[in-house]
């Protein structure tokens, strides 16, 4: 007697990547949507240090300062006379917003008070000094 063996047909199996290609694709679009709200002045400082150094939550209008005095606000290049404009549309767009003057420790501590001078002028009672906390 023969007996005949039942083999059921192979089903295929393997992983349905639909699942982690929409959690990838949300993840991208979580990082570009809060890469939109980091704002920086546009060009890299060395920022002096400091003990009482503390990190300023608020702050969206940042003003940078070179090291070979050239000041940038909004990541463009402007000149110090129209700091005072440009804070003040800035800050009409923010109201609660606060400048910060990130300033390289090489640049003129005179152009970094005339920067504050006119931040201040725009109307923006928060202005401060970005600097690196000592370790």
């Amino acid at each position: 007697m023969r007996f005949r063996r039942h083999n059921p047909p192979v089903e295929e199996t393997g992983i349905d990547l639909a699942p982690m290609l929409d959690f990838f694709l949300n993840l991208l679009i979580f990082f570009i949507i809060s890469a939109a709200f980091v704002s920086e002045s546009g060009i890299k400082v060395n920022r002096p240090s400091a003990k009482t150094a503390v990190k300023e939550e608020k702050a969206s209008i940042f003003v940078g300062i070179s090291a070979n005095n050239e000041v940038f606000v909004d990541k463009q290049r402007v000149d110090i006379r129209a700091v005072r404009g440009l804070v003040a549309k800035l800050h009409a767009a923010h109201p609660d917003a606060a400048v910060v003057i990130q300033a390289d420790k090489d640049a003129r501590a005179g152009l970094m008070v005339e920067a504050m001078d006119q931040a201040r002028l725009a109307g923006v009672a928060n202005v401060s000094i970005a600097a690196t906390p000592e370790r």
